[in-house]
């Protein structure tokens, strides 16, 4: 995989297959990610009330869809660094997650590769709904909880594309936006192998991938 701590300023995407109709599938519009996303969470939040509970406030459907977006906060974490941020050592494996991820840190300015492909978006979300199914219809046996759950999620991963697109184009304003860009460039440019949050660091901390902080005083004598 290239080397992620000199990542290209072009903005201007380096061709990943030879087939036409494959290189195709590499560059999205994060439009695209909102028109496919946007409706599965507004079905996922109807059939929540559609399978509320007779007569009891839905509660549940509140706390599920919170659940939900924490658990993306997870998943995000997990993903991003043993799925994208994978060793491979075979010739195989590190096309792959070049592919995936490597080619992100190697051009993080190219616009059409910022978010996740359908082809890859799509089959993981199905992936994850059939185990919350698992969970929450067969071993729980809460199926009410199932679709708020999943909204929130799904609602997470939304989240998570638009903000990543954002830190990469946009001037956002706010303490809070301003920290995420910070967070984020800094896991490209200094530490790849560490801040793999992108909307929340709380993992990072969890698992400890957060760098501890150099005092400034001890920074301005290691520099001296």
């Amino acid at each position: 995989m290239a080397d992620t701590h000199k990542p290209s300023t072009s903005r201007e995407a380096m061709r990943i297959f030879k087939s036409d109709f494959l290189e195709f599938f590499t560059h999205i519009h994060p439009g695209m990610v909102l028109a496919i996303w946007v409706p599965i969470i507004g079905i996922f939040l109807y059939l929540s009330g559609v399978n509320a509970l007779p007569g009891v406030f839905p509660w549940y459907a509140i706390a599920g869809y919170v659940l939900g977006i924490g658990i993306w906060t997870l998943a995000e974490y997990v993903l991003h660094r043993w799925l994208f941020h994978y060793h491979a050592k075979s010739e195989a494996g590190k096309r792959i997650t070049f592919i995936f991820h490597g080619v992100h840190h190697m051009q993080p300015m190219v616009k059409t590769r910022l978010v996740m492909p359908p082809m890859v978006s799509l089959p993981l979300g199905a992936l994850f709904f059939g185990l919350y199914y698992l969970v929450f219809d067969l071993i729980l046996n809460a199926p009410h909880w199932l679709y708020p759950t999943f909204a929130g999620f799904a609602t997470g991963y939304l989240a998570y594309d638009m903000i990543h697109y954002s830190v990469h184009h946009f001037n956002l304003k706010g303490r809070f936006f301003k920290w995420v860009r910070k967070h984020h460039m800094e896991h490209h440019v200094q530490t790849p192998d560490e801040r793999f949050g992108v909307t929340s660091p709380t993992w990072d901390y969890v698992f400890h991938t957060e760098p501890s902080k150099t005092p400034k005083k001890e920074k301005e004598q290691a520099d001296s």
